[in-house]
């Protein structure tokens, strides 16, 4: 039987987790394609970066100064050299995971972004943000890239109720069939439209 993670911790595993990609990106990489097909190695960095962000703000319960839909880069990045950034974002992934270790974060209504949304609802989808991207990169870079199986199962149980949704709203692109009996998180693959075997 696979381990249930606490919220928190799963959160911080999967922080910890996308991190080692973000170090392991090389400035000739920033141009290479990755499993999502809108975003190079670069954009997918600041994509990370904004997800840092979104889930700081909406742990805190502290507003965006920016519009964070149209901007770029996310603003802990603005002024740093693009080969740079990667780097950089690992220390705010921290800062996320440290903001949804209190359990006040997961009380309440919080916003993701500017949408209001249960903040039992959006801890979850930052973890699974955290842990599909760190997966991108990490194919995108040649990275190694582990989930544990009980992060996986997270990742898939924060997925399963929004996948729909997602795929409508144009967050996730079609759902890529994987077996029933495949691991959980290469179900959450699928779901969310990436193929698990994806080379690049």
């Amino acid at each position: 039987m696979t381990e249930t993670l606490s919220p928190t911790t799963a959160v911080r595993a999967a922080s910890d987790l996308a991190a080692g990609p973000l170090r392991a990106v090389t400035a000739d990489q920033l141009t290479a394609a990755t499993p999502c097909g809108d975003y190079d190695v670069r954009a997918l960095v600041d994509h990370l970066a904004w997800a840092a962000v979104l889930s700081q703000r909406a742990a805190t319960r502290m507003p965006l100064e920016h519009d964070w839909s149209s901007l770029t880069p996310a603003p802990f990045l603005d002024g740093v050299p693009v080969e740079r950034w990667a780097a950089a974002v690992p220390a705010e992934l921290d800062t996320a995971a440290d903001a949804w270790a209190d359990p006040a974060a997961w009380e309440g209504e919080t916003l993701m972004g500017t949408t209001p949304m249960p903040a039992e609802v959006v801890g979850p989808l930052m973890l699974a943000e955290f842990v599909l991207h760190g997966w991108d990169l990490a194919r995108a870079v040649g990275a190694p890239y582990e989930v544990p199986a009980e992060l996986g199962a997270a990742t898939l149980a924060a997925v399963q109720p929004v996948a729909q949704m997602g795929r409508d709203g144009g967050w996730y692109g079609p759902e890529v069939p994987v077996p029933t009996d495949a691991p959980a998180f290469d179900r959450a693959l699928g779901l969310t439209g990436r193929d698990p075997a994806w080379q690049g």
